[in-house]
Order: structure tokens, then sequence, then C-alpha cells
């Protein structure tokens, strides 16, 4: 017995089958996918980013925490003033310190012009960065959250104080990715490395990270809180301990947010 007319009908089927190529740029948010695949697989093979963004952190976290007195954290529990004072500096490690340089030195050579050859657009290589980062902070935040509860953390506030939390985090991540992305893509590679180590250890000691804004004297309090780093902090701070989410923590960082973007938008350079 023949089977002829199988062959024939699978031929037919085949021949009407479009094989034609069709060229295009794949979906917007497939193209940010990858490069957040991309971001995330690249920090974690940098020995020194991950330093900067989870050790030296969890070092201060412990380090702080068992100095007893020697540093002065004002009213309240110092585990519980300072958890969440770390939490703002790992976000501030890995968003802008972190991204700044990373990005300056792929600008440097020659990645980003390669990237500015692809259909990633620059809002799309922005966002893809953040959505890497986003998945770094989440591992950074579950270590420090782990740590600062063997060490007698107490969070108050239940699950609205976590969702109020997050959403301090989202909006602080693109601040201080904004800005990094705003140094990195105007600013030599060289200048970049100086600048953002300096930014970091300003907001440190200033910022109102580890130490928080009630231990400042007034002048000095208003500037840190009004800064990204004490705005990320304080309002971690006051929600964590059952207050409630500050609207003008928010609000700073969503002023923050927009500058940065809208700047790093309109002056980002490729090479």
């Amino acid at each position: 017995m023949s089977d002829r007319p199988g062959v024939d009908a699978s031929i037919q089927a085949i021949t009407r089958l479009d094989l034609r190529p069709a060229p295009g740029s794949a979906p917007a948010w497939a193209m940010v996918r990858s490069h957040a695949l991309m971001e995330t697989r690249l920090l974690l093979r940098n020995g020194e980013q991950v330093l900067l963004a989870l050790v030296i952190p969890l070092l201060l976290l412990v380090g702080v925490a068992k100095a007893g007195g020697v540093v002065d954290l004002g009213p309240g529990r110092r585990i519980d003033v300072l958890t969440p004072g770390v939490m703002a500096l790992a976000v501030m490690s890995a968003a802008f310190t972190s991204l700044a340089i990373a990005t300056a030195y792929e600008r440097r050579y020659g990645v980003l012009k390669r990237l500015g050859a692809s259909p990633l657009s620059r809002t799309g290589l922005l966002t893809g960065k953040v959505v890497s980062l986003l998945g770094m902070e989440a591992v950074q935040l579950a270590a420090i959250g782990g740590v600062g509860l063997a060490l007698g953390w107490n969070p108050e506030g239940g699950l609205t104080a976590a969702l109020a939390a997050c959403v301090l985090v989202l909006i602080g991540t693109v601040s201080f990715a904004s800005l990094g992305m705003l140094m990195a893509g105007t600013w030599s590679a060289e200048a970049t490395l100086a600048g953002a180590n300096l930014v970091y250890v300003l907001l440190l000691v200033v910022g109102a990270v580890v130490i928080p804004a009630a231990s400042y004297p007034d002048p000095l309090r208003a500037v840190a809180t009004s800064l990204p780093s004490g705005a990320l902090a304080e309002g971690l701070r006051e929600v964590l301990r059952g207050e409630g989410l500050v609207w003008t923590r928010a609000v700073a960082l969503c002023a923050w947010a927009a500058i940065g973007t809208a700047l790093a938008i309109r002056t980002f350079k490729w090479e």
C-alpha cells in the first residue's frame, strides 16, 4: 500500500506555511527583560559591586549594633534605629554607587555604544538596569532584615508597614538609579569613580542614613531629610516603627526621581 497521499498532504501543508523572514525589533518589554537579565549576570560576576552592595552594609549593621555607646543613635533601641538605615544604605550602594561606576566603565569601553546601536532606547536601558537592581535589592534587604532580626530588631506595623516600605524602596531605587545614570552618562569613568564614592561617603556621614536625623542640629536636619538618602532612611524608620508612611518622604523621593530621570534621559551620552 502506498503512503504517497500522506506525503503529498504534508508537502502541501509545508508549502502553505509563511516562512518569509519578518525583520524588526522585539517588543519593548522583551528587550528590557533581556537587558535586565544581562545586567544581573554581570553584577553577580563583579566581586567589587557585591562587596559594596551587600558585604559592607552587613558589616556596618553588625559593627554599629555591637558598638554600644561609641556611636550615638539617639533615643530608641539601637537595632530598631539602625536596621532601616542600613537598608537605605544598601539601596544607595546598589542603585547609585555601583550602578554609576559600572555604567561609566561600560560607556568608556564601548559597551554602551553597541547597546546604542540596538533598538534598546535610553528609557529601556535605564529601565532594564532598574529591574536588575530591584532583584539585587531584594537579596540585600532579605539578608539585612534577617541579620537585624537575629540581633533583636522588632519591626512594627505588620503587612501595611511592609507594603509602605516596599513603596519607599521602589521610589528610592528610581531616585538613586536616575542620579547614578546621570553621573555615568555625562562624566568620564575616572570622574564617576571618584564622584560616586565621594557622594557615598558624604551621604553616609551627613545624609541621615546610619545616624537618624533627630541627632542632627536643626539646620542640618532639614537638609539631611531633603536628600534622597535621608528621605528614604527616615521614611523606613518611621514606617517600620509602626508610625505609618509620612508623605513628605515619598514626595521628596518622587521629586528626586522625576528630576534625575528627566535629566538622565536628556543628557545621557552613549560614548
